[in-house]
Formats: C-alpha cells, sequence, structure tokens
C-alpha cells in the first residue's frame, strides 16, 4: 500500500512516497482504511528522532486519522466493518491502511466529515483534557492561551466559550489576530517575534496582564513557549494553573521564584499519555466534544486541505509555523 515514508532522519524535504506491508488485525486492534489524516506538531518531530517515541524505519508519519473500518481483531467489541472512524495511531497515519488499538477509535457521528473529524481528536482531545482535568477550569475564569490562531489555540479559545470563561488569544500577526476572534477571543495581543530582549519581555508582560482586566488569568495556555513563557507567567493570577502544551519556539526557562510569589502551578500536558492510561475518562472527553460539535459550539479551523502527494508541504507548512488553523490531508 501507498504511504509516504521516513526512511531516514530529517526534515520533510527527507519525506518520500512509497509502499508498506499492508496491515492485518491483530487481537486488540483495528485496520482503518484512511480517507484523511490531519497534521500535527508532532508530524514535525517524530521524522527528526525528536518526539518522544521513535519508531523503527521505515514509517510514515500522521498519528490522526478519519477513515473506515476494514478489519477487526480479536476482543475488539462495540465496532463493525464498515464503521466510520476516528482513531489515533501514533504514526503511519499517513498510508492507505493503517492498524490501531481499539481503544484509540471513535465512532463518529454521521454529520461528520471525514476532514472535520480528522482534525478534531487530537487538537480538541488536548485542550478538553488540560482545561479540564489539568487546569481545573470554571465557569468565568480568564483564560490567555498563547498560539492562539493554530489548530490546538482555536480549540482552546472555542472549548473556554463553550465552559462559560474569557479568553485573550496571543499571536504573532494582525491576520492570526481575525483568525482568534473569529474563533470567539474576547481580546487578541499581537506579540513580537522573538528573540525578545529585557526590555521587550518585560513590555509583553504588561500587555498580558493589562488584558487580564482584573488580578491575572486563572489559566495560561501555553502553546508555544520560547521566550513567551515567561512574561505569560508574570501576568498569571493568584493560584493560577500554566499550562504547558508545547514547544514550536523552543522550550521555555522560567525563573521559578515567579512560582512562588502568584503561588501557581505549572502543569504539563501529556494528552496521549493520558489517554493510554486512563482511556475511560479519555473516552468521556471526547463524547463531550461530539456533543459540543452538534451543538455548534466547536468546529475544526480547516485552512487547507492537501493531496496525498503533497503531504510533505503540509508538515513542512506547520513545522515552519505557517499554518492558520488545521492542515489536513485526502488519503
Amino acid at each position: 500500500m501507498r504511504a509516504l515514508l521516513s526512511n531516514k532522519v530529517g526534515g520533510p524535504e527527507t519525506l518520500e512516497m512509497g509502499e508498506l506491508p499492508e496491515p492485518k488485525a491483530i487481537a486488540g486492534h483495528i485496520v482503518v482504511s484512511v480517507k484523511a489524516c490531519s497534521i500535527n506538531y508532532p508530524d514535525t518531530l517524530i521524522i527528526k528522532d525528536m518526539y518522544q517515541f521513535k519508531p523503527p524505519r521505515p514509517f510514515a508519519p500522521g498519528g490522526e486519522v478519519a477513515g473506515v473500518i476494514e478489519q477487526i481483531g480479536d476482543g475488539v467489541e462495540g465496532f463493525a466493518v464498515g464503521d466510520r472512524v476516528i482513531a489515533l495511531c501514533g504514526h503511519n497515519g499517513l498510508a492507505e491502511k493503517v492498524m490501531v488499538m481499539g481503544f484509540n477509535c471513535f465512532k463518529i457521528p454521521d454529520s461528520m466529515s471525514f476532514e472535520d473529524a480528522s482534525a478534531i481528536l487530537m487538537t480538541y482531545g488536548t485542550s478538553v483534557h488540560a482545561l479540564k482535568d489539568r487546569g481545573h477550569m470554571k465557569e468565568g475564569d480568564n483564560v490567555l492561551v498563547l498560539g492562539g490562531a493554530g489548530g490546538i489555540g482555536i480549540s482552546a479559545i472555542e472549548l473556554v466559550k463553550a465552559y462559560g470563561g474569557r479568553t485573550i488569544a496571543g499571536v504573532s500577526s494582525e491576520a492570526k489576530a481575525q483568525v482568534a476572534r473569529d474563533a470567539g477571543a474576547d481580546d487578541v495581543i499581537i506579540y513580537p517575534y522573538q528573540p525578545l530582549d529585557k526590555d521587550t519581555s518585560k513590555a509583553l508582560a504588561g500587555e498580558f496582564k493589562k488584558a487580564a482586566s482584573g488580578d491575572g488569568y486563572n489559566i495560561i495556555y501555553d502553546t508555544v513557549g520560547g521566550d513567551y513563557s515567561e512574561p505569560a507567567v508574570r501576568s498569571i493570577g493568584w493560584e493560577g494553573k500554566f499550562l504547558v502544551v508545547g514547544f514550536p519556539a523552543g522550550i521555555a526557562k522560567l525563573p521559578l521564584n515567579l512560582t512562588l510569589l502568584k503561588s501557581c502551578d505549572v502543569c504539563g500536558v501529556f494528552w496521549g499519555a493520558f489517554a493510554a492510561r486512563d482511556p475511560k475518562r479519555n473516552h468521556a472527553n471526547i463524547a463531550q466534544l461530539f456533543d459540543f460539535y452538534g451543538r455548534g459550539l466547536i468546529k475544526p479551523r480547516i485552512s487547507e486541505v492537501f493531496d496525498f502527494a503533497d503531504a510533505s508541504k503540509a508538515i513542512a507548512r506547520l513545522g515552519n509555523r505557517e499554518a492558520v488553523g488545521k492542515l489536513v490531508v485526502k488519503i
């Protein structure tokens, strides 16, 4: 079967269309005929051997797919051949077929397209876990979302609004600011490109604080990292939660005295590990997402759909921080 293969360590330019053996469902697993695969930040890392998991080569990137069940292994219940599903696969999603563990599959509503389905699980799944399970969000909370125009940032903005909170989005351009506003952000801050010197960092912290319109943020949702994390922490409220989600701008270094002065929590958000360790809670979260989708409270902002042959271009665009919203590849 056709697949976009990583045969050696490197960037998107090293990926090549090739062949992988067709998977056969083993016990506890399902084989999905892939219709759409969304592109996520881990896809830019896994091909460089910079992600938490390093699959043996050759492999295909792509950790989140939507498609139709083709085979079901022994011991898997609740599914039938022909069911439309979303599946988390970790890798090998940019292929015509992929085998996934049964508990990582979710039936999708009839009203949901394969493109939307492929773009909902990793971004919204991360955000619902972050806000509910790690941030303990309450109605009326003030939330700062860094990277508010990316797929995961947009999911956070929409969910904050669904939970009855107020959200401020941090973005890097006016075009991205409009995307965040369209997603429901109550206010937007455009921050400069890094590196940030001491004065610029202090000024940005002041802008974050001013936009908080009160005692600071109850939750800061950081999908960016780099030089932006410290000024964000300086704007957090008393006993706030700083959620560490991603590092496209680099891994941040924080002065820990700030956590003492604010009595705040720094919380890591590793949704993939959570989903594997506690599938029951994860399934409950995903069911809530489907409910929100059906009520029109959330919807993936898919900015571009790529042909299978151009999948490496989608990964390059995300890796260069050029993507606005979600990028999806049709298989």
